[in-house]
């Protein structure tokens, strides 16, 4: 395959997830593989592994905090 393409363990370093992470994202539909014509490896588009990280970065970004956390960040407010 072309340069265009990295294998999950270069896919995985860059995530920082582990290569069976990446195997059940591909399994559950998170994050799809490509599979190597040859060997059926799965490989991963550099294109879609951008896109994957910018939409994981959005939703990171509009992550919301719990109710629990809300309460012990007030507590810690009220007691300074």
């Amino acid at each position: 395959m072309s340069n265009n393409y990295l294998s999950i363990k270069q896919a995985s370093e860059i995530l920082g997830v582990s290569t069976l992470t990446l195997r059940n994202w591909d399994k559950n539909g998170k994050f799809p593989a490509t599979r190597h014509p040859i060997n059926n490896y799965r490989v991963y588009k550099i294109d879609d592994l951008k896109k994957f990280m910018e939409s994981f970065g959005q939703k990171q970004q509009n992550t919301t905090i719990s109710k629990a956390q809300a309460k012990k960040l007030i507590v810690t407010h009220l007691n300074d």
